[in-house]
């Protein structure tokens, strides 16, 4: 994590200079003292309160720093919870255009632009914004690799979607039961009425929004991205996503996060064929399909050059089960 940038000094270095040379002269000084290319550093000095008038004698006083910063560190934070009261109150008092802009449609582009590529710094807004005001359904096909942030942020910015009643239904690589984090993400996504699905087969990463607008990567390394509003080519993609919700496997992720909430379900698996349970029951357990079950009994296998499940569990028990 890259370091915070440092805080800006509270004075320039003329007027740092300035202090320490009337401490050096006993913490005063005389206005006949200072010299005409000083004045902008003495006036720095008296706005912050480093220096204050001393008096009729006609000269300046230093001051503690240590009570400065007291006193500008007061202001800040009387600054800083006026600024958050204002935020709080934000959202409130716009609510009327609020409800004007959500009861109005919203075309993303003119009706004449079928087809926009936009690239990475729009790609992040331009779905937010799709997200916000979906009404109906959002499919996702995610093939790539999860990061744990990316999840935790998807699923709040797709929790209110769900509780305004839109339906989200996504699409992932078993991959996603290698990582306990996202087993943990797709149990809450699901409980709060969102659907997921593995499909252990390639498949194009899309989203489409209320069966009107689709984002499509528009390069391989996914730095810009295809704005679909052409009819025909965005009911091309939601049957290409509904031929692959078809195909792909259900899950019970709330059993796989009541059973080890830490462990993968490789792990999990693991541990249950070194218990001596079958492959069937490994995936009654669990709530995964068999296939998924199998396909993960195959790895292992491999790992422990094991010819059957009989010696597979066998081998698993002598080395621990991957605990």
């Amino acid at each position: 994590m890259a370091d915070p940038a440092p805080l800006p000094a509270p004075v320039d270095d003329r007027a740092r200079c300035l202090y320490l040379e009337i401490l050096e002269a006993g913490g005063r000084i005389a206005v006949d003292r200072i010299a005409d290319p000083q004045r902008p550093a003495l006036d720095e000095l008296l706005r912050t309160g480093l220096l204050i008038p001393d008096g009729p004698a006609g000269s300046y006083l230093a001051v503690d720093p240590r009570l400065v910063a007291e006193t500008l560190g007061t202001e800040m934070n009387t600054e800083a919870a006026r600024l958050l009261n204002r935020a709080e109150r934000l959202p409130g008092r716009l609510d009327p255009l609020i409800a004007a802009y959500e009861s109005h449609a919203r075309p993303i582009e003119p009706a004449s632009c079928d087809v926009q590529v936009i690239g990475r710094e729009q790609i992040r807004r331009r779905i937010a914004q799709l997200v916000a005001d979906c009404r109906e359904e959002a499919l996702t096909a995610q093939p790539g690799e999860l990061l744990p942030g990316v999840l935790e942020a998807s699923f709040h910015q797709e929790l209110p979607v769900l509780r305004r009643g839109c339906r989200i239904r996504t699409l992932y690589r078993p991959r996603l039961l290698a990582d306990p984090s996202a087993i943990r993400y797709a149990a809450a996504f699901t409980e709060a009425g969102g659907e997921i699905r593995l499909l252990d087969e390639p498949f194009r990463r899309a989203m489409v929004f209320d069966r009107c607008t689709a984002v499509v990567p528009a390069v391989e390394d996914h730095s810009r991205a295809a704005l679909i509003l052409d009819p025909a080519t965005v009911a091309t993609i939601v049957a290409g996503f509904e031929r692959d919700w078809a195909r792909a496997e259900r899950v019970r992720w709330d059993l796989l996060l009541r059973t080890a909430p830490t462990r993968t379900a490789a792990d999990q698996i693991a541990r249950l064929l070194a218990a001596g349970l079958t492959q069937r029951a490994v995936a009654t357990r669990l709530g995964l399909s068999e296939r998924t079950v199998a396909a993960h009994i195959a790895r292992l296998r491999e790992q422990y050059e094991a010819e059957t499940l009989f010696q597979l569990g066998w081998l698993m028990r002598e080395g621990g089960g991957r605990d």
